[in-house]
């Protein structure tokens, strides 16, 4: 198998390189860490492995093969702060988003203070939480009223598993004061 490089960029030393504009290949841990937002142009920050957790890390989704979104080429922007939770090809969760959803479902099944069909509630608008739409507002008002009932620890655990995936309005929704 060769590297990314050969596989996305194989006119890489071409002298027109750094004149290219388009997204570069980010390189993200399965835990969501970036790692490196420039895969193509600095090869040399590449790791086989997360520092911060040990997971591998990929390139490009694990489904359908699409090299991940990174740094977008002329702009200012740092990419950390837009770690995509969804293959742009083929919206296939990636790894980081998967293993959150699932952790949040998990959480809300396990909770105190709230009977079977309102945990099953809970955890059913986990995903609407996620997946901008439609049903976005009702499963963030619906969250809100249930994880009110179960306590301030439980919103706290949530938060901390939710808030990098979940989409915009969402956030806005339940915590209107992060960034």
């Amino acid at each position: 198998m060769g590297s990314i490089l050969d596989d996305y960029a194989p006119d890489l030393h071409s002298d027109d390189w750094n004149k290219r504009e388009g997204y570069d290949v980010a390189q993200i841990c399965l835990n969501g860490h970036c790692i490196n937002s420039s895969t193509i142009d600095y090869p040399e920050h590449n790791q086989d492995f997360c520092s911060a957790c040990g997971e591998p890390t990929m390139t490009k989704c694990q489904k359908c093969d699409t090299p991940i979104k990174g740094y977008l080429r002329g702009s200012m922007t740092v990419y950390a702060d837009a770690i995509p939770s969804f293959c742009h090809k083929c919206g296939t969760p990636y790894p980081w988003t998967a293993s959150r959803v699932d952790a949040a479902v998990e959480m809300a099944n396990e909770l105190d203070g709230l009977n079977d069909e309102e945990r099953s509630l809970l955890a059913g608008s986990v995903d609407d939480l996620v997946r901008e739409g439609p049903k976005t507002a009702l499963a963030a008002t619906r969250f809100k009223k249930l994880i009110t009932k179960a306590g301030s620890v439980a919103a706290e655990s949530f938060r901390k598993i939710l808030v990098d995936i979940a989409s915009e309005t969402a956030k806005k929704m339940l915590w209107p004061n992060e960034k």
